[in-house]
C-alpha cells in the first residue's frame, strides 16, 4: 500500500477515535464501574441478583458470606448505581438497576467457554 494512502487512512482512524472517545468524566466513571465489578464477591452477588430481588439475608446465604460483609459489597454496588435497594417492611430488597453490566457479566460467563 502506498505510505500516503495508509498515512490518510490513519488520518481517519484517529479522527474516528477522538470522535467516538467519551469525556474525561465518563472515563472515570466507566473505570469505577469496572473496578466495582472486579471484587469476585461483588460479581457473585450480581448473579445471585440476576434472578430478582433478594434481601441482604439471602444474598449472604447464596453467595457463602456473613451479612456484614455482603452489606459492605452491596453498598459499594449501590455507590456505583449498579444496583437498587427498597423498603419492604423490615426488610431492605436490592436488585439490579444497571442491566447493561449483567449483559457485560453474561458475556464474560460465555467467554470463559471460549477457546480462542
Amino acid at each position: 500500500m502506498d505510505n500516503n494512502i495508509e498515512e490518510k487512512l490513519h488520518e481517519k482512524r484517529l479522527e474516528e477515535a477522538l470522535s467516538k472517545m467519551p469525556s474525561d468524566e465518563h472515563i472515570e466513571e466507566m473505570g469505577a464501574r469496572f473496578k466495582a465489578l472486579s471484587e469476585p464477591s461483588r460479581l457473585k452477588i450480581l448473579l445471585a441478583l440476576a434472578g430478582g430481588e433478594l434481601c441482604v439475608e439471602h444474598i449472604a446465604e447464596a453467595v457463602g458470606g456473613n451479612q456484614s460483609a455482603v452489606s459492605h459489597q452491596l453498598k459499594a454496588l449501590k455507590d456505583n448505581r449498579i444496583i437498587k435497594c427498597r423498603r419492604a417492611g423490615k426488610k431492605v430488597l436490592y436488585a439490579v438497576s444497571d442491566w447493561h453490566i449483567m449483559a457485560m457479566i453474561e458475556l464474560s460467563k460465555e467467554h470463559l467457554n471460549c477457546n480462542e
